[in-house]
């Protein structure tokens, strides 16, 4: 299950949490038709790798702050952290294959 991080919590959450395993961080809106259609594959990838996959998402109208740091100018956008970093961005409405196809080689077990 994906949890909720917000402005005051990425740092701890996202930030200093990739040093252990990769962060995987849904930026998506209620109003959002794609984001609605990605939410349940980014729940099915927060579920079957939770050993070696954090997922978080963020809803870009609560948080601004960190939508504008990292210059999220559609949503969905799907940003992979590992080690404080992003190592991979994803924008718009992706296949879960596509996903998976895309973030696998960061995650610690080479299964995909």
């Amino acid at each position: 299950m994906a949890q909720n991080v917000s402005d005051n919590n990425f740092q701890q959450e996202v930030l200093d949490s990739s040093s252990s395993k990769p962060v995987l961080v849904d930026f998506w809106a209620s109003w959002c038709g794609p984001c609605k259609m990605l939410s349940p594959l980014v729940e099915q990838i927060a579920d079957e790798k939770a050993d070696s996959l954090k997922v978080v998402k963020m809803d870009v109208d609560a948080n601004p702050e960190i939508s504008q740091k990292y210059n999220i100018m559609s949503i969905p956008t799907l940003l992979l952290f590992k080690d404080g970093k992003i190592v991979k961005q994803l924008v718009g409405y992706q296949s879960k294959d596509k996903i998976m196809a895309q973030i696998g080689q960061f995650l610690p077990t080479a299964t995909v």
